[in-house]
């Protein structure tokens, strides 16, 4: 079994300028995530608006998805994503200007969040299908998309520590005017590029109809459906932790925005370092089975951390708890990328973007609504224990799988035996 080397991807050129532009991006955009959420808990005090920030950030893109994959799969996606890039980036100018002027409010911010929302739900399917383009060597795919997970978590160890850091020193305008800036070296990195010429394909079938082509695409294929499924519960269940991270850093540990700060860059920090274990692993490692061990890593992480008032220790499993939730995300898309038909990517991580940003809203309205009424430690203990449900399903999902398979090879090297 031959080894994976970790920078594989690298060898492609156009890989490796988005790589470049993309980690530019990424960082402003966690420093505006970060900004985003302490401003609203900031001027409310009200979990429930943490929890409607995530629904208003996210929701849009579980709405439109499907329409964003029928498009990534109909038109040339180089040009969606770079249309989406320079949408994204005129949201961040209105942004910063709003917040600089001082004509904003809590409403305001959530109105534009939303919009960015919505050109996600177009940017996500094609910047994911676009990325198999970008690398000459198809069999570097995974490692490629293993190191799309380290950049966007490196982004998230560095992004929330700088913004916190910012917003002290600085104010609030000044972390979503960088945001804004970092969208140059993306847009640049797309126009260096020199990928193969698209042939639009034509299209006798409607919108409505390429959606239900996907769909039936999806149930027809075990190992994606499965994926998603399991994405979808995770996202709804588990994932919207992350928005009482600021609970954690201002009522908990007593802590100012570079507190919030350092607790979501750890957080990074242990996903980073998940990103950079799965880019090195070696061709043909059981990706599902290391997916079930880590959704139990997660949730160990998280029941530790919910009641850990020791500042440091909670650092500590706040890393685990990265390391487990990186997964989820990484190896799904992983798998749907290696897994699904060209003619058909679009629409399936049209949908896997679904389970992710469609779930993790309505969860961050549940959980937030739920810490409201049993509080917020109990609340995070209680997600952790979803996640360890979570992992024994799929352990069990697996062992099956794995029975069923074991009967099949039986009956075909000894026929005769088995059916007597």
């Amino acid at each position: 079994m031959s080894k994976i080397s970790t920078f594989n991807a690298f060898k492609s050129r156009n890989y490796r300028l988005y790589f470049t532009g993309q980690s530019v991006s990424l960082l402003g955009t966690w420093m505006q995530k970060t900004a985003v959420s302490w401003v609203i808990y900031s001027q409310t005090h009200s979990k429930f608006m943490l929890g409607l920030t995530l629904f208003a950030s996210l929701f849009p893109s579980f709405l439109f998805s499907f329409l964003g994959g029928v498009v990534s799969d109909r038109y040339n996606r180089f040009k969606v994503l770079l249309f989406t890039q320079v949408a994204s980036m005129v949201q961040a100018i209105l942004l910063t200007a709003l917040v600089f002027f001082g004509y904003y409010s809590v409403w305001a911010i959530m109105a534009l969040t939303a919009v960015l929302g919505l050109i996600n739900a177009f940017d996500v399917p094609a910047r994911q299908s676009l990325v198999y383009e970008m690398v000459d060597d198809k069999a570097d795919l995974p490692n490629a998309l293993a190191l799309n997970s380290s950049m966007v978590n490196l982004s998230r160890l560095i992004g929330p520590g700088i913004a916190g850091l910012i917003l002290e020193k600085f104010g609030d305008s000044v972390c979503f005017g960088a945001n804004a800036v970092s969208f140059i070296a993306v847009i640049g990195s797309l126009l260096m590029m020199r990928l193969p010429k698209a042939v639009v394909k034509p299209h006798g079938k409607n919108v409505l109809a390429d959606l239900k082509d996907g769909f039936e695409y999806i149930q027809n294929t075990p190992v994606i459906k499965f994926v998603l499924l399991m994405l979808a519960s995770v996202s709804l269940f588990v994932l919207p932790f992350s928005t009482l991270i600021p609970v954690y850093a201002k009522d908990i540990f007593k802590g100012t925005a570079s507190t919030f700060g350092v607790i979501d860059s750890v957080i990074g920090l242990g996903a980073f370092g998940g990103g950079i274990f799965l880019a090195s692993l070696s061709a043909g490692t059981d990706l599902k089975k290391i997916l079930a061990i880590n959704t139990l890593v997660f949730g160990v992480g998280l029941i530790v951390f919910s009641h850990m008032h020791n500042y440091p220790v909670a650092l500590l499993f706040a890393a685990i708890t990265g390391f487990g939730m990186m997964s989820q995300i990484t190896i799904g898309n992983t798998i749907i990328q290696t897994t699904a038909s060209p003619e058909m990517r679009g629409r399936v991580i049209s949908f896997y973007a679904m389970a992710f940003f469609g779930m993790q809203p309505l969860g961050g309205l549940l959980i937030g609504a739920v810490s409201q009424k049993i509080g917020v430690p109990d609340t995070v203990m209680a997600e952790g224990m979803v996640a360890l449900l979570l992992g024994i399903i799929h352990f069990s999902f697996l062992r099956r799988n794995r029975l069923k398979k074991e009967a099949m090879v039986a009956l075909q090297q000894h026929p005769a035996e088995v059916i007597s």
